[in-house]
């Protein structure tokens, strides 16, 4: 479960999220959608506790500041960001010594599996490709077990092996009750996944729904999408993607 609650977060003057609040329940998939800018990250970094901020957020009832909260949260972040000389198996280790995970090995192992690591478990983080980067963050942030899962634009740069894996994860998480948090701005990546949707421009929710309610509008998550943040970023990026006759 995930709970946000007046979230507000200012930089200086400017103001990047303005009073935020929504609720995640168990066993649920939340797509977080938004144009550039629109405050996804600042959100989803304070969610994990990188950021200072006003309001309240509780993770499984807890505030998110406490280390049973971050013991319960998964962050598989944007852009992954390994020490250059350990190994693939080595980085494995450190989050298990971090998180005092005992018998981690199995589990460990038939996620690099599911990923095509197990041959590049002698890998050096700065000889990893982008696409081998983004599956060890997503192993790393997988193994521990979450109970609530951030993934931030988690498809970029995998191949189609790999977003099927990591789409049957998600669903296998889900299942079994745990709460995913999603942000990406390309919706056809998640299109069948989602239970529930926020769409953010400028700092704010703009609409909240589920599958459901969707479902009785007649409209697509995309059409949804643009109809909710037309304005000056959704103009700007449909007059970018026209073509000279």
């Amino acid at each position: 479960m995930l709970e946000v609650s007046h979230y507000t977060k200012r930089y200086g003057k400017t103001l990047a999220c303005d009073d935020l609040n929504f609720f995640l329940p168990d066993g649920s998939i939340t797509v977080l959608l938004g144009p550039n800018g629109a405050g996804k990250s600042t959100l989803m970094k304070g969610i994990t506790g990188f950021l200072r901020f006003e309001g309240q957020i509780r993770i499984n009832g807890m505030p998110n500041t406490e280390l049973a909260s971050r013991r319960a949260l998964g962050y598989i972040p944007e852009i992954p960001s390994f020490y250059p000389n350990l190994t693939v198996w080595e980085h494995v280790e450190f989050v298990a010594r971090a998180y005092k995970l005992r018998d981690y090995e199995t589990r460990a192992a038939e996620l690099l599996e599911r990923f095509s690591l197990t041959e590049h478990r002698k890998k050096l983080g700065a000889s990893l490709s982008k696409g081998m980067a983004q599956k060890l963050s997503i192993c790393l942030g997988l193994f521990t077990q979450p109970t609530v899962l951030l993934l931030d634009e988690p498809f970029i740069g995998l191949d189609p092996h790999a977003i099927k894996e990591l789409k049957h994860l998600m669903e296998e998480l889900r299942d079994q009750g745990a709460t995913l948090l999603v942000s990406t701005h390309i919706i056809e990546s998640v299109d069948m996944l989602w239970d529930r949707a926020i769409i953010m421009q400028k700092g704010t929710i703009r609409r909240t729904l589920t599958r459901e309610e969707l479902n009785q509008s007649g409209v697509s998550l995309e059409e949804l999408f643009f109809a909710t943040t037309e304005g000056e970023s959704a103009a700007a990026e449909t007059a970018g993607s026209g073509t000279e006759a």
